[in-house]
Protein backbone atom coordinates (compact mmCIF):
# COMPACT_ATOMS: atom_id res chain seq x y z
CA UNK A 1 0.00 0.00 0.00
CA UNK A 2 1.79 3.58 -1.10
CA UNK A 3 0.95 6.70 0.78
CA UNK A 4 -0.53 9.93 -0.72
CA UNK A 5 -0.89 13.15 0.08
CA UNK A 6 -4.24 14.68 -1.12
CA UNK A 7 -6.10 17.93 -0.79
CA UNK A 8 -9.92 17.84 -1.10
CA UNK A 9 -13.15 20.34 0.08
CA UNK A 10 -15.77 18.88 2.08
CA UNK A 11 -19.53 18.51 2.00
CA UNK A 12 -19.66 22.31 3.39
CA UNK A 13 -16.86 23.69 0.92
CA UNK A 14 -14.03 24.00 3.52
CA UNK A 15 -10.66 23.21 2.17
CA UNK A 16 -8.85 20.14 4.06
CA UNK A 17 -5.36 18.13 3.62
CA UNK A 18 -3.69 14.70 4.74
CA UNK A 19 -2.59 11.43 4.33
CA UNK A 20 -3.78 8.05 3.67
CA UNK A 21 -3.02 4.64 2.31
CA UNK A 22 -4.29 3.09 -1.10
CA UNK A 23 -3.02 0.90 -3.74
CA UNK A 24 -3.24 3.75 -6.57
CA UNK A 25 -4.83 7.18 -6.90
CA UNK A 26 -7.83 6.06 -8.41
CA UNK A 27 -7.93 3.88 -5.04
CA UNK A 28 -7.33 7.22 -3.13
CA UNK A 29 -10.07 9.18 -4.81
CA UNK A 30 -13.00 6.76 -3.91
CA UNK A 31 -11.52 6.57 -0.41
CA UNK A 32 -11.95 10.09 -0.33
CA UNK A 33 -15.27 10.07 -1.76
CA UNK A 34 -16.26 7.70 0.90
CA UNK A 35 -15.53 9.99 3.35
CA UNK A 36 -17.81 12.93 1.51
CA UNK A 37 -15.31 14.71 0.36
CA UNK A 38 -14.19 16.25 -3.39
CA UNK A 39 -10.27 15.37 -4.02
CA UNK A 40 -8.42 17.96 -5.96
CA UNK A 41 -4.95 16.74 -6.27
CA UNK A 42 -3.95 13.90 -4.97
CA UNK A 43 -0.12 13.10 -4.84
CA UNK A 44 2.01 10.32 -4.19
CA UNK A 45 4.86 10.59 -1.22
CA UNK A 46 8.36 10.87 -1.83
CA UNK A 47 10.73 8.35 -0.18
CA UNK A 48 11.99 11.27 2.36
CA UNK A 49 7.95 12.14 2.93
CA UNK A 50 7.39 9.11 3.63
CA UNK A 51 10.18 7.84 6.61
CA UNK A 52 9.25 11.62 7.73
CA UNK A 53 5.75 10.45 8.36
CA UNK A 54 6.48 7.47 9.91
CA UNK A 55 8.74 8.45 12.15
CA UNK A 56 6.14 11.13 13.35
CA UNK A 57 3.63 8.25 13.85
CA UNK A 58 6.61 6.62 15.75
CA UNK A 59 6.06 9.83 17.73
CA UNK A 60 3.06 9.61 18.11
CA UNK A 61 2.91 6.12 19.78
CA UNK A 62 6.14 6.68 22.01
CA UNK A 63 6.08 5.94 25.42
CA UNK A 64 5.80 9.12 26.53
CA UNK A 65 2.96 9.89 24.90
CA UNK A 66 -0.55 10.00 27.61
CA UNK A 67 -2.25 6.67 27.66
CA UNK A 68 -6.08 6.52 26.64
CA UNK A 69 -8.20 7.26 29.69
CA UNK A 70 -11.46 5.74 30.58
CA UNK A 71 -13.05 9.58 29.73
CA UNK A 72 -11.67 9.63 26.27
CA UNK A 73 -13.52 5.67 26.08
CA UNK A 74 -16.88 7.40 27.44
CA UNK A 75 -16.58 10.47 24.82
CA UNK A 76 -15.66 7.32 21.61
CA UNK A 77 -18.48 5.10 23.41
CA UNK A 78 -21.17 8.06 23.72
CA UNK A 79 -20.20 9.85 19.95
CA UNK A 80 -20.33 6.47 17.96
CA UNK A 81 -23.78 5.93 19.31
CA UNK A 82 -24.87 9.51 18.44
CA UNK A 83 -23.42 8.91 14.74
CA UNK A 84 -24.40 5.36 14.75
CA UNK A 85 -28.11 5.99 15.43
CA UNK A 86 -28.00 9.22 12.79
CA UNK A 87 -27.63 6.09 10.25
CA UNK A 88 -23.67 8.12 9.56
CA UNK A 89 -21.79 5.12 7.63
CA UNK A 90 -18.91 3.99 10.54
CA UNK A 91 -15.94 4.55 8.15
CA UNK A 92 -17.21 8.44 7.69
CA UNK A 93 -17.79 8.28 11.79
CA UNK A 94 -14.38 6.81 12.60
CA UNK A 95 -12.39 9.27 10.46
CA UNK A 96 -14.26 11.96 11.68
CA UNK A 97 -13.92 11.21 15.58
CA UNK A 98 -10.03 10.76 14.69
CA UNK A 99 -9.93 13.93 13.65
CA UNK A 100 -11.63 15.39 16.58
CA UNK A 101 -9.94 13.64 19.81
CA UNK A 102 -7.61 15.04 21.56
CA UNK A 103 -5.95 11.92 22.73
CA UNK A 104 -2.95 11.32 20.36
CA UNK A 105 -2.90 7.58 21.22
CA UNK A 106 -6.63 7.01 20.48
CA UNK A 107 -6.60 9.52 16.93
CA UNK A 108 -3.16 6.92 15.59
CA UNK A 109 -5.70 3.82 16.82
CA UNK A 110 -8.58 5.41 14.97
CA UNK A 111 -6.72 5.46 12.04
CA UNK A 112 -5.67 2.67 11.67
CA UNK A 113 -9.10 1.29 12.33
CA UNK A 114 -10.77 3.11 9.37
CA UNK A 115 -7.69 1.57 7.35
CA UNK A 116 -9.05 -1.39 8.44
CA UNK A 117 -12.49 -0.98 7.77
CA UNK A 118 -11.59 0.73 4.26
CA UNK A 119 -9.37 -2.96 3.52
CA UNK A 120 -13.17 -4.42 4.46
CA UNK A 121 -12.96 -5.63 7.92
CA UNK A 122 -15.79 -4.96 10.32
CA UNK A 123 -15.84 -2.35 13.30
CA UNK A 124 -15.21 -5.23 15.84
CA UNK A 125 -12.29 -6.90 14.08
CA UNK A 126 -10.71 -3.29 13.49
CA UNK A 127 -10.98 -2.52 17.22
CA UNK A 128 -9.40 -5.87 18.58
CA UNK A 129 -6.04 -4.89 16.73
CA UNK A 130 -5.56 -2.45 19.54
CA UNK A 131 -6.26 -4.73 23.33
CA UNK A 132 -4.40 -1.60 24.59
CA UNK A 133 -7.66 0.31 24.50
CA UNK A 134 -10.60 -1.35 23.26
CA UNK A 135 -10.53 -4.58 26.25
CA UNK A 136 -12.63 -7.91 25.25
CA UNK A 137 -15.09 -7.00 26.57
CA UNK A 138 -15.87 -3.59 24.23
CA UNK A 139 -15.20 -5.84 21.44
CA UNK A 140 -17.59 -8.14 22.47
CA UNK A 141 -20.27 -6.24 23.09
CA UNK A 142 -19.11 -4.22 19.60
CA UNK A 143 -19.50 -7.65 17.66
CA UNK A 144 -23.09 -8.54 18.96
CA UNK A 145 -24.02 -5.10 17.54
CA UNK A 146 -23.18 -5.38 14.95
CA UNK A 147 -24.40 -9.39 14.60
CA UNK A 148 -27.46 -7.86 15.27
CA UNK A 149 -27.93 -4.56 13.80
CA UNK A 150 -27.93 -2.77 16.71
CA UNK A 151 -24.79 -1.34 17.09
CA UNK A 152 -25.95 2.02 18.17
CA UNK A 153 -27.49 0.14 21.24
CA UNK A 154 -24.28 -1.68 21.64
CA UNK A 155 -22.12 2.31 22.44
CA UNK A 156 -25.29 3.57 24.50
CA UNK A 157 -24.82 -0.05 26.70
CA UNK A 158 -20.72 0.64 26.43
CA UNK A 159 -21.04 4.15 26.94
CA UNK A 160 -23.77 3.99 30.06
CA UNK A 161 -21.33 1.33 32.07
CA UNK A 162 -18.61 3.32 31.38
CA UNK A 163 -19.65 6.45 32.37
CA UNK A 164 -20.87 4.60 35.31
CA UNK A 165 -16.98 2.87 36.31
CA UNK A 166 -16.10 6.69 35.89
CA UNK A 167 -17.92 7.78 38.34
CA UNK A 168 -16.85 5.08 40.78
CA UNK A 169 -13.16 6.42 40.48
CA UNK A 170 -14.03 9.43 41.22
CA UNK A 171 -15.74 8.86 44.07
CA UNK A 172 -12.67 6.67 45.14
CA UNK A 173 -9.99 9.18 44.37
CA UNK A 174 -12.75 11.80 46.11
CA UNK A 175 -12.83 9.57 49.43
CA UNK A 176 -9.04 8.77 49.53
CA UNK A 177 -7.92 12.27 48.99
CA UNK A 178 -8.09 13.71 52.40
CA UNK A 179 -6.44 10.45 54.20
CA UNK A 180 -3.22 10.24 51.03
CA UNK A 181 -2.83 14.35 52.08
CA UNK A 182 -2.96 13.70 55.94
CA UNK A 183 -0.27 10.36 55.26
CA UNK A 184 1.79 12.83 53.20
CA UNK A 185 2.07 14.95 55.82
CA UNK A 186 3.25 12.75 58.56
CA UNK A 187 5.63 11.59 56.63
CA UNK A 188 6.97 14.95 55.49
CA UNK A 189 6.99 16.16 59.03
CA UNK A 190 8.46 12.32 60.08
CA UNK A 191 11.44 13.39 58.09
CA UNK A 192 11.94 16.72 59.03
CA UNK A 193 12.13 16.31 62.48
CA UNK A 194 14.66 13.92 62.12
CA UNK A 195 17.27 15.27 60.39
CA UNK A 196 16.44 19.14 61.14
CA UNK A 197 14.79 19.41 64.59
CA UNK A 198 16.02 16.21 66.70
CA UNK A 199 19.79 16.82 65.85
CA UNK A 200 19.45 20.16 67.64
CA UNK A 201 18.30 18.79 70.69
CA UNK A 202 20.16 16.34 70.83
CA UNK A 203 23.49 18.54 70.75
CA UNK A 204 21.47 20.10 73.62
CA UNK A 205 21.43 17.37 75.72
CA UNK A 206 25.04 16.43 75.28
CA UNK A 207 26.48 19.44 76.23
CA UNK A 208 24.24 19.87 79.50
CA UNK A 209 25.18 16.04 80.24
CA UNK A 210 22.10 15.18 81.20
CA UNK A 211 20.88 11.79 81.92
CA UNK A 212 18.63 10.95 79.19
CA UNK A 213 15.29 8.60 79.34
CA UNK A 214 14.71 5.68 77.01
CA UNK A 215 12.17 7.56 74.47
CA UNK A 216 14.91 9.98 74.32
CA UNK A 217 17.77 7.54 73.46
CA UNK A 218 14.87 5.94 70.66
CA UNK A 219 14.40 9.40 69.32
CA UNK A 220 18.40 10.23 69.05
CA UNK A 221 19.19 7.08 67.32
CA UNK A 222 15.98 7.21 65.12
CA UNK A 223 17.88 10.32 63.74
CA UNK A 224 20.95 9.42 63.71
CA UNK A 225 20.01 6.46 61.39
CA UNK A 226 18.08 9.44 59.05
CA UNK A 227 21.12 11.84 59.28
CA UNK A 228 24.10 9.01 58.71
CA UNK A 229 22.81 6.63 56.67
CA UNK A 230 19.71 8.24 54.59
CA UNK A 231 21.52 7.06 51.43
CA UNK A 232 21.16 3.32 52.75
CA UNK A 233 17.72 4.73 53.49
CA UNK A 234 16.52 5.45 49.82
CA UNK A 235 18.42 2.64 48.12
CA UNK A 236 16.53 0.14 50.23
CA UNK A 237 13.27 1.84 49.60
CA UNK A 238 13.28 1.86 45.67
CA UNK A 239 14.36 -1.57 45.97
CA UNK A 240 11.84 -2.41 47.94
CA UNK A 241 9.56 -0.86 45.52
CA UNK A 242 11.25 -2.39 42.99
CA UNK A 243 10.81 -6.14 44.24
CA UNK A 244 6.77 -5.30 45.44
CA UNK A 245 5.99 -4.49 41.87
CA UNK A 246 7.78 -6.91 40.30
CA UNK A 247 6.22 -9.72 42.68
CA UNK A 248 2.62 -8.21 42.12
CA UNK A 249 3.45 -8.44 38.14
CA UNK A 250 3.77 -12.59 38.64
CA UNK A 251 0.94 -14.15 38.64
CA UNK A 252 0.52 -15.96 42.34
CA UNK A 253 1.49 -12.26 43.68
CA UNK A 254 -1.47 -10.24 41.86
CA UNK A 255 -3.68 -13.12 43.02
CA UNK A 256 -2.25 -12.62 46.71
CA UNK A 257 -2.67 -8.87 46.55
CA UNK A 258 -6.29 -9.04 45.30
CA UNK A 259 -7.22 -11.52 47.72
CA UNK A 260 -5.86 -9.50 50.54
CA UNK A 261 -7.07 -5.89 49.45
CA UNK A 262 -11.00 -7.61 50.07
CA UNK A 263 -9.70 -8.14 53.74
CA UNK A 264 -8.46 -4.49 54.54
CA UNK A 265 -9.66 -3.17 57.34
CA UNK A 266 -11.98 -0.51 56.59
CA UNK A 267 -11.87 -0.57 52.68
CA UNK A 268 -11.76 -4.06 51.55
CA UNK A 269 -16.08 -4.19 52.11
CA UNK A 270 -16.22 -1.20 49.51
CA UNK A 271 -13.78 -2.95 47.02
CA UNK A 272 -15.39 -6.18 47.25
CA UNK A 273 -18.93 -4.36 46.63
CA UNK A 274 -17.32 -2.22 44.19
CA UNK A 275 -16.42 -5.52 41.94
CA UNK A 276 -19.45 -7.47 42.43
CA UNK A 277 -21.31 -3.87 41.12
CA UNK A 278 -19.09 -4.15 38.31
CA UNK A 279 -19.34 -7.95 37.84
CA UNK A 280 -23.23 -7.46 37.71
CA UNK A 281 -23.56 -4.83 35.71
CA UNK A 282 -20.95 -6.08 32.96
CA UNK A 283 -22.50 -9.48 33.26
CA UNK A 284 -25.80 -8.13 33.08
CA UNK A 285 -25.06 -6.39 29.51
CA UNK A 286 -23.53 -8.98 28.17
CA UNK A 287 -26.28 -10.94 28.65
CA UNK A 288 -28.74 -8.66 27.34
CA UNK A 289 -26.59 -8.10 24.44
CA UNK A 290 -26.77 -11.82 23.80
CA UNK A 291 -23.58 -13.20 24.50
CA UNK A 292 -24.24 -17.15 25.42
CA UNK A 293 -23.78 -17.27 29.52
CA UNK A 294 -20.06 -18.65 29.16
CA UNK A 295 -18.11 -16.89 27.37
CA UNK A 296 -19.63 -14.14 28.93
CA UNK A 297 -18.37 -15.25 32.15
CA UNK A 298 -15.15 -15.32 30.79
CA UNK A 299 -15.29 -11.61 29.81
CA UNK A 300 -16.37 -10.23 33.10
CA UNK A 301 -13.60 -12.25 34.93
CA UNK A 302 -11.42 -10.10 32.92
CA UNK A 303 -13.51 -7.11 33.44
CA UNK A 304 -13.53 -7.35 37.20
CA UNK A 305 -9.54 -6.42 36.97
CA UNK A 306 -9.29 -8.56 40.38
CA UNK A 307 -7.24 -11.91 39.94
CA UNK A 308 -8.87 -13.53 42.97
CA UNK A 309 -12.48 -12.75 41.77
CA UNK A 310 -11.65 -13.98 38.38
CA UNK A 311 -10.73 -17.30 39.49
CA UNK A 312 -14.18 -17.30 40.72
CA UNK A 313 -15.78 -16.65 37.91
CA UNK A 314 -13.97 -18.91 36.06
CA UNK A 315 -14.93 -21.66 38.81
CA UNK A 316 -18.95 -20.44 38.06
CA UNK A 317 -18.34 -20.87 34.33
CA UNK A 318 -16.73 -24.49 34.57
CA UNK A 319 -19.90 -25.48 36.76
CA UNK A 320 -22.48 -23.99 34.16
CA UNK A 321 -20.28 -26.29 31.54
CA UNK A 322 -21.09 -28.95 33.73
CA UNK A 323 -24.68 -28.44 33.47
CA UNK A 324 -25.18 -26.73 37.10
CA UNK A 325 -27.66 -23.73 37.14
CA UNK A 326 -26.53 -20.01 37.76
CA UNK A 327 -28.43 -19.55 40.85
CA UNK A 328 -26.32 -22.99 42.71
CA UNK A 329 -22.97 -21.98 41.36
CA UNK A 330 -23.83 -18.33 42.69
CA UNK A 331 -24.26 -19.50 46.16
CA UNK A 332 -21.25 -22.24 45.86
CA UNK A 333 -18.80 -19.07 45.19
CA UNK A 334 -19.80 -17.46 47.99
CA UNK A 335 -19.55 -14.00 46.44
CA UNK A 336 -23.38 -12.65 46.61
CA UNK A 337 -25.09 -11.58 49.79
CA UNK A 338 -28.54 -13.17 49.99
CA UNK A 339 -30.24 -10.51 48.97
CA UNK A 340 -28.53 -11.07 45.67
CA UNK A 341 -28.62 -14.77 45.44
CA UNK A 342 -32.65 -14.51 45.47
CA UNK A 343 -32.92 -12.04 43.11
CA UNK A 344 -30.24 -14.40 40.76
CA UNK A 345 -32.58 -17.35 41.66
CA UNK A 346 -35.71 -15.67 40.72
CA UNK A 347 -34.53 -14.19 37.62
CA UNK A 348 -33.14 -17.76 36.46
CA UNK A 349 -36.96 -19.06 36.91
CA UNK A 350 -38.35 -15.98 35.10
CA UNK A 351 -35.83 -15.35 32.04
CA UNK A 352 -34.73 -12.51 33.37
CA UNK A 353 -31.36 -12.67 34.31
CA UNK A 354 -29.90 -9.54 32.53
CA UNK A 355 -32.61 -7.48 34.41
CA UNK A 356 -32.39 -8.53 37.58
CA UNK A 357 -28.85 -8.30 37.70
CA UNK A 358 -28.94 -4.83 36.70
CA UNK A 359 -30.71 -4.42 39.82
CA UNK A 360 -28.31 -6.24 41.92
CA UNK A 361 -25.84 -3.68 40.19
CA UNK A 362 -27.78 -0.96 41.30
CA UNK A 363 -27.92 -2.23 44.92
CA UNK A 364 -24.09 -3.10 45.45
CA UNK A 365 -23.23 0.66 43.73
CA UNK A 366 -25.72 2.60 45.83
CA UNK A 367 -24.15 0.78 48.76
CA UNK A 368 -20.62 1.41 47.72
CA UNK A 369 -21.62 5.24 47.16
CA UNK A 370 -23.22 5.27 50.74
CA UNK A 371 -19.53 3.51 52.09
CA UNK A 372 -17.25 5.71 49.78
CA UNK A 373 -19.57 8.86 51.45
CA UNK A 374 -18.65 7.57 54.94
CA UNK A 375 -15.15 6.16 54.41
CA UNK A 376 -13.55 9.49 55.34
CA UNK A 377 -15.17 9.44 58.93
CA UNK A 378 -14.12 6.00 59.21
CA UNK A 379 -11.03 6.70 58.56
CA UNK A 380 -10.25 9.94 60.39
CA UNK A 381 -10.05 8.39 64.03
CA UNK A 382 -7.33 6.02 62.86
CA UNK A 383 -5.27 9.53 61.11
CA UNK A 384 -6.62 10.96 64.74
CA UNK A 385 -4.47 7.97 66.60
CA UNK A 386 -1.55 8.73 64.73
CA UNK A 387 -0.65 11.61 64.83
CA UNK A 388 -1.48 11.35 68.94
CA UNK A 389 1.33 8.53 68.98
CA UNK A 390 3.61 11.11 67.34
CA UNK A 391 3.00 13.89 69.63
CA UNK A 392 3.14 11.40 72.62
CA UNK A 393 6.20 9.99 71.46
CA UNK A 394 8.02 13.54 70.74
CA UNK A 395 6.47 14.94 74.30
CA UNK A 396 8.20 12.13 75.94
CA UNK A 397 11.80 11.99 73.86
CA UNK A 398 12.11 15.56 73.88
CA UNK A 399 9.57 17.96 76.45
CA UNK A 400 10.82 15.15 79.23
CA UNK A 401 14.39 15.97 79.58
CA UNK A 402 14.01 19.54 79.23
CA UNK A 403 11.15 19.44 82.17
CA UNK A 404 13.92 17.44 84.41
CA UNK A 405 16.61 20.12 83.26
CA UNK A 406 14.59 22.95 84.26
CA UNK A 407 13.78 21.58 87.43
CA UNK A 408 17.29 20.86 88.31
CA UNK A 409 18.22 24.13 87.31
CA UNK A 410 15.58 25.50 89.76
CA UNK A 411 16.41 22.94 92.49
CA UNK A 412 19.81 24.99 92.71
Amino acid sequence: MAKFNYTARSANGALTSGTLEAADQNAAAQILFSRSVTPIDIKLQTGREASTDNSSDDEVISFWVKKVSLEDLVIFARQMYSLAKSGIPILRAVNGLADSTNSKRMRVALIDVSRQLERGRNLSSALNGHPEIFNQLFVSIVHVGENTGNLDQAFLQLSEYLEREQETRKQIKSATRYPMFVMIAIVIALVVMNIFVIPNFANLFSRLGADLPVMTKFLIGMSNVFVNYWQFMLVGVVALVFFIRRYLNTESGRYRWDRMQLRLPAVGDIIERSLLARFSRSFSMMVSSGVPMTSALNLVADAVSNAYMADKIIGMRLSIEKGESLSRVALASGLFTPLVLQMINVGEETGRVDELLADSAEYYEREVDYDLKSLTSKIEPILIGVVAIMVLVLALGIFTPMWDLMGAFRGR
